[in-house]
């Protein structure tokens, strides 16, 4: 299985739950989230908060990733 592309995948789907600008539902698994940070894709995900907050470089890959993945290009 291809980690890089499961990643991106996930970052698309949590992408779809946006709001407050680069906050996205948690709802993911611990093992990814984690990948996730260490990518600098989200913000430290070890929090009380609800969500994740998504960083701009993670922003910028969820929106290629559900386009790549999901478009009906």
């Amino acid at each position: 299985m291809d980690i890089d592309k499961l990643d991106a995948a996930a970052l698309a789907i949590l992408s779809l739950t946006l709001h407050d600008a680069l906050r996205v539902w948690k709802g993911i698994d611990w093992d990814i989230a984690e990948r996730l940070f260490q990518k600098g894709l989200i913000e430290n995900p070890a929090s009380k908060a609800k969500s994740h907050v998504v960083t701009k470089q993670g922003l910028e890959l969820a929106k290629r990733a559900v386009e790549e993945q999901f478009g009906k290009g």
